[in-house]
């Protein structure tokens, strides 16, 4: 399923949210221009979770350790990987942020990214892969969105064997069986022996993230734009 639009005006320009794709694809360019030298740039800044929780070089709380957690968001494998994560955020997260306003929605952003990273990093502590991608902050911006616009409707490609399909989703539902293919997924890779240490997708931290998002959203949402949920009942 590839969501094209929903039917959801921002009131006002998601600025943060701009800055975000921008920032990601502005460092995927620097990451394009390494060469040889991009395997030794993703180990170094890319979230490893045995090097977290297993590094004795580095006190615990030494900021070093914990710097990956964010750059690792910023970082991408691929310009599928990259312009895959940066669609579902310019769908999904303008209206987030209009929700809850430029500076709430930067912090709701990076703690879903943190949440993320933490349930793959439980998964799978003595993984040497390298973490990266916006997928798991990503995903809480979904979770934040599933909660706050339940019965928008998500333009939608559906592609069938050969075929290609239009059709308008409710959110809910796009986004519910989004998460339960997440979860599934991520299932199966546990049940794989190996499959946590070996790469691949981190399909927890999309969990994680997803669940963080909709765990946060009530604090984060300004409660005073009340527009969203009323138009959303009036439907």
């Amino acid at each position: 399923m590839i969501p094209l639009r929903d039917d959801i005006p921002a009131k006002k320009f998601p600025i943060v949210n701009i800055w975000l794709i921008v920032i990601n694809l502005l460092v995927f360019a620097y990451e394009f221009q390494l060469g040889p030298g991009l395997e030794s740039f993703i180990v170094q800044h890319g979230f490893v979770p045995a090097r977290f929780f297993y590094q004795q070089q580095v006190a615990f709380f030494d900021p070093a350790r914990f710097l990956p957690v964010f750059a690792s968001m910023f970082l991408h494998g691929s310009l599928l990987h990259v312009l895959g994560n940066m669609w579902f955020l310019y769908i999904f997260g303008d209206n987030v942020e209009d929700s809850m306003g430029h500076g709430r929605y930067l912090a709701f952003y990076l703690l879903c990214g943190v949440a993320a990273v933490a349930l793959q990093a439980v998964f799978s502590p003595q993984s040497q892969v390298p973490m990266i991608g916006a997928s798991g902050a990503i995903s809480g911006v979904l979770g934040g969105y599933l909660l706050t616009f339940p019965k928008a409707r998500i333009l939608t490609l559906l592609p069938i064997f050969i075929l290609f399909y239009l059709v308008e989703i409710p959110a809910y539902i796009f986004l519910i069986l989004w998460f339960v293919i997440q979860f599934l997924q991520g299932t199966v890779h546990v049940l794989t022996v190996g499959s946590l240490v070996k790469g691949g997708v981190a399909w927890w931290a999309h969990v994680g993230g997803f669940g963080a998002g909709a765990l946060l959203i009530p604090f984060f949402r300004n409660r005073r734009r009340g527009y969203y949920n009323s138009r959303l009942q009036a439907r």
